[in-house]
């Protein structure tokens, strides 16, 4: 049987946009907390995504967050109705709670 691991971290980082065909807006997970979660989670999904429950002022949804190189932190995709739903755009800063799912 296998043990669930259910880590809480909260968090403020800044929205920004990646330079790409499609524009995906991103926060940037601290330093310290992608070492947390690098070291809890022993085998992450594809592409090292690993499953997180998010949730930015009222809104809450399930999502991943993925390792980028370059930062050598995990990277959060916020969705664009969430941005809408919270009145939040790139350059600003938001408090994210963040929950590991992971079995």
């Amino acid at each position: 049987m296998t043990e669930s691991v259910h880590r809480s971290f909260r968090f403020t980082s800044e929205l920004w946009l990646a330079q790409a065909e499609a524009a995906w807006v991103f926060v940037t997970v601290p330093a310290s907390i992608s070492d947390e979660i690098a070291e809890t989670v022993t085998t992450p999904a594809g592409f090292g995504s690993v499953r997180v429950s998010v949730t930015i002022g009222t809104t809450r949804w399930d999502t991943s967050v993925f390792p980028d190189s370059r930062r050598g932190t995990y990277i959060l995709p916020i969705k664009k109705q969430v941005r809408a739903t919270e009145s939040i755009d790139v350059g600003d800063e938001v408090e994210v709670d963040l929950k590991l799912l992971v079995e």
